[in-house]
């Protein structure tokens, strides 16, 4: 089985139909269609044919009505995918938006000019998915909906990722000159500041504790002195 030449868009349904409408043999669908030869053989004895509808693939413009007899006459002979027009691909404009998501846009819109005025309408246009017209109509608050359209995060309303929002705004403000501003943890000062007191306190403590283990070793020594001296003294006499 072939896997490194272009299959049918729909191989198991393509495989069906060319198993009940061609003489083509198991071997020759499997390999056009790209799947294996048992799923083929269960196909042909209604084992799974059931479960595919089957799709012509002359209709489909992926095979030819000559192609197959070429192959039906000549068992060893290998059928190519027919290549059809090349899909037109959009690469510039506006991303497609669900219709679901097309009535949350006018917020992520207002969301963007209020909290990252950095960022250009081209941007906002390219995150969004929509045009000038209405970016600048929310702006001069002269779209048909102002009333309605409070400002939501983009990335909430499911309208772009929080990686795109984040590269935009940073490529935005690096355009801008903009430094990223790191907010005071006021908390984590004070805190700090705790901390560092806490340790000098233990520090201290610690001191006299030592300090205070090293008298009364001292003392201990001293009594012990005094003992010894007055056993001795006492054996003497």
């Amino acid at each position: 089985m072939a896997q490194d030449n272009p299959t049918p868009l729909m191989p198991h349904a393509t495989a069906s139909w060319l198993v009940d409408n061609t003489g083509l043999s198991f071997e020759q669908i499997a390999e056009f269609c790209g799947i294996h030869i048992l799923e083929v053989n269960a196909m042909a004895d209604d084992l799974a044919g059931s479960k595919y509808t089957g799709r012509d693939p002359v209709q489909a413009h992926e095979l030819t009505n000559e192609e197959i007899a070429k192959a039906e006459a000549d068992p060893e002979y290998r059928m190519k995918l027919q290549k059809g027009p090349e899909q037109v691909r959009r690469t510039k404009g506006p991303r497609y938006t669900p219709v679901s998501k097309r009535q949350d846009k006018p917020d992520g819109i207002a969301w963007l000019l209020r909290n990252h005025p950095e960022i250009s309408d081209a941007q906002v246009g390219k995150l969004i998915g929509t045009t000038r017209t209405t970016i600048n109509a929310i702006r001069d608050r002269e779209h048909w909906n102002i009333a309605n359209i409070v400002p939501k995060d983009p990335v909430t309303l499911g309208l772009c990722s929080q990686r795109e929002l984040d590269a935009v705004v940073a490529k935005a403000a690096k355009k801008a000159g903009i430094e990223p501003e790191v907010p005071e943890d006021k908390k984590l000062g004070g805190d700090k500041e705790a901390l560092i007191a806490e340790l000098h306190e233990e520090r201290a403590q610690a001191e006299r504790d030592a300090e205070a283990a090293l008298a009364a070793e001292a003392d201990d020594g001293d009594i012990a002195t005094e003992d010894l001296t007055a056993e001795t003294l006492f054996k003497d006499s």
